[in-house]
């Protein structure tokens, strides 16, 4: 078991969490904290345990040393939207570098002072 205090100051940052949390997001509610399965073993706590009023602990593969407020909505809605939004672009040419390599940026050049290939296009497409 771990120390008390500690128990009780991870208690207070998950009360304080699931406060926030509930007074920026109204429509929905709470009803767990996530924690990594090392974490959970690190405090001592069980799986499923209450622990808070309406409040269970649940390991959910996140990482060590952070913990995540469960909700019965979805928070990521706008960011599917926005991955929906993305362009690539591919350029239909090539552009030769100009000049001497010594004459380029230092995080431009590569081995011995030689700009790659890759560098040296993106040097010239910033260019344009």
């Amino acid at each position: 078991m771990s120390d008390t205090s500690k128990i009780a100051k991870n208690l207070e940052r998950f009360a304080q969490a699931v406060a926030a949390h509930d007074r920026e997001n109204p429509t929905h509610t709470a009803y767990g904290i996530g924690l990594s399965h090392f974490d959970l073993e690190r405090l001592g706590l069980e799986e499923g345990e209450q622990i808070l009023p309406g409040i269970r602990v649940e390991v959910d593969g996140g990482v060590s040393g952070n913990f995540r407020v469960l909700c019965d909505a979805e928070h990521d809605e706008g960011a599917e939207e926005m991955e929906e939004e993305v362009v690539h672009a591919v350029s239909t040419h090539s552009v030769a570098p100009t000049g001497e390599p010594e004459s380029y940026p230092r995080e431009y050049r590569g081995r011995g002072g030689r700009l790659s290939a890759l560098q040296a296009a993106a040097r010239s497409c910033a260019a344009l």
